[in-house]
């Protein structure tokens, strides 16, 4: 394994339970979700608004991509910066990705200034986070490898002192192995098919 490449983050393994955080009179329902594109983002927007349809403020934020790319937060109304920005915090302050907090308020009556609207978003984004489990993924390509059937051996060989999954193989002319290879270990993969001439590797994913 290369020591200097990054290819961990981390995520959330499930949606929360859905969290509620109450401040003079105004309710704050709390939820995270992983995600990983912008579709399901929009898909559990809707989901969501759909429980709350008389809601006053749907705010949220999420991070995505395996590099933390990625990331918006909207505070639906709210003065600037008061609810999209502290639900965002929480999701930065535990590395996520591939994350989306959503906290959806009730008005109670009794207006909270921007402090206490920061202090509820914020407080309810963590609650919810704690409802989830956290889990570190691995950054992976896939690589296909050429190779002849009397090479067969070598490679195997090979590949059983590595952590690499095989996850589609054909024996034919030429033969075919599918990898899912850790990020950090590409370059190692490709300087030993290098020494084997008549192999070839070609990364189906960047």
């Amino acid at each position: 394994m290369t020591p200097n490449i990054q290819d961990v983050y981390k995520t959330i393994k499930d949606p929360s339970t859905e969290v509620l955080f109450k401040d003079r009179g105004s309710k704050f329902f709390a939820y995270a979700y992983p995600v990983k594109t912008i579709e399901q983002v929009q898909e559990v927007l809707d989901h969501i608004k759909s429980l709350h349809p008389s809601a006053g403020h749907h705010c949220f934020a999420y991070q995505l991509g395996e590099g933390y790319e990625q990331y918006r937060v909207s505070d639906d109304g709210e003065p600037n910066h008061s609810a999209g920005t502290p639900i965002y915090g929480q999701i930065q302050s535990l590395e996520l990705t591939n994350c989306l907090v959503v906290v959806v308020r009730y008005f109670g009556g009794t207006k909270l200034g921007v402090s206490g609207l920061v202090h509820a978003y914020k407080t309810s984004a963590a609650q919810a986070l704690e409802h989830t489990d956290i889990i570190e993924q691995y950054i992976t390509r896939r690589v296909v490898i050429s190779f002849q059937y009397e090479e067969i051996g070598v490679l195997m060989r090979y590949l059983k002192t590595q952590d690499h999954r095989i996850t589609e193989q054909h024996l034919g002319t030429p033969c075919t192995l599918t990898l899912e290879v850790r990020l950090g270990a590409m370059e190692e993969l490709k300087i030993r098919l290098a020494q084997w001439h008549r192999m070839t590797c070609k990364i189906l994913d960047h």
